[in-house]
């Protein structure tokens, strides 16, 4: 089918979600496979096959099939948990984390070698499978779209590429620190009982996917919550969080306009060390001089 779309990339019809095509694939060319819908994204130099969905029962008009097979694909990978997923909102999700995520690689690809080659490639979907069996929730479409991207960032030197040197991270360490924390709160529900309700501490909710930590400091990070969609601030302490709420989108959409226009940055300011990317939030004293704040 990949193919015959890079031949045709036109042969598909319209499935009712935004720049999604699709095509039906007759299931009797393979051994016990259902006829299948095959969605896909058409640029004007790539193809990227979206998802590949059975085909509902034949009662169905066609066009309802492709809706209500891509609602159960987004149901299943994303969302706030025990929402319905809105296919559309779902779509424009995706390519917003593809677009977000573009600017960065590219700024990195073009200004911060370095940076840019200690990202991971994406993961493989059976690979995110695993994770959310590991978990015992589902991944919010959002990181799971971002996943599919990069699988994490090993950082350089001691630096991820985002702000606060932060980095996206493997999936493994996903699920060892995620291990450790629901162990943690474990504990803290234990002592938790002694405790009177307004004392109560809680270190770790079970909706919390961590996403990114510094690779030289991994004392803190950012957790995904699975049940809001917002980003959040963990840390061996146990700060008490601030009050700015991110999405995974927004982060990366801001991370990617502090790259592109580093004169209007907030939050943190970027620089280079060398091919490497580095925050001004991380930067030693010693290495000041060497640091050059990006402009413009």
């Amino acid at each position: 089918m990949a193919a015959q779309l890079a031949e045709d990339p036109d042969m598909g019809v319209p499935s009712g979600l935004p720049g999604v095509l699709t095509v039906r694939v007759d299931g009797d060319l393979f051994e016990d496979c259902p006829d299948l819908f095959v969605g896909y994204v058409r640029e004007p130099d790539w193809i990227q096959i979206r998802f590949v969905n059975p085909v509902r029962p034949a009662d169905l008009p066609d066009r309802e099939q492709e809706q209500e097979g891509e609602q159960g694909r987004e149901q299943e990978q994303g969302g706030a948990q025990g929402q319905p997923a809105d296919p559309v909102a779902a779509a424009v999700t995706v390519r917003e984390i593809a677009d977000a995520w573009q600017r960065i690689t590219r700024w990195l690809q073009g200004n911060a070698p370095d940076s840019y080659a200690a990202l991971r490639p994406g993961a493989d979907p059976t690979a995110l499978a695993a994770l959310e069996e590991d978990l015992g929730i589902r991944i919010p479409l959002e990181l799971h779209a971002l996943w599919l991207l990069t699988a994490g960032d090993d950082g350089h030197d001691g630096w991820g590429c985002l702000p606060g040197n932060k980095a996206l991270m493997p999936l493994d360490a996903v699920a060892a620190a995620y291990r450790l924390k629901m162990d943690a709160q474990t504990h803290e529900d234990i002592r938790n009982a002694d405790r009177p309700e307004d004392e109560r501490i809680t270190v770790w909710k079970a909706t919390w996917i961590p996403v990114a930590l510094g690779p030289a400091d991994r004392t803190s990070g950012l957790y995904l919550d699975a049940a809001t969609g917002y980003l959040g601030p963990w840390s061996r302490y146990n700060e008490h969080p601030g009050d700015e709420l991110d999405t995974l989108v927004t982060y990366l959409e801001e991370a990617a306009d502090m790259l592109e226009a580093p004169a209007l940055t907030t939050r943190d300011k970027p620089g280079l060390l060398g091919g490497t990317l580095v925050w001004r939030s991380s930067i030693a004293p010693a290495q000041e001089d060497r640091w050059q704040p990006l402009t413009g």
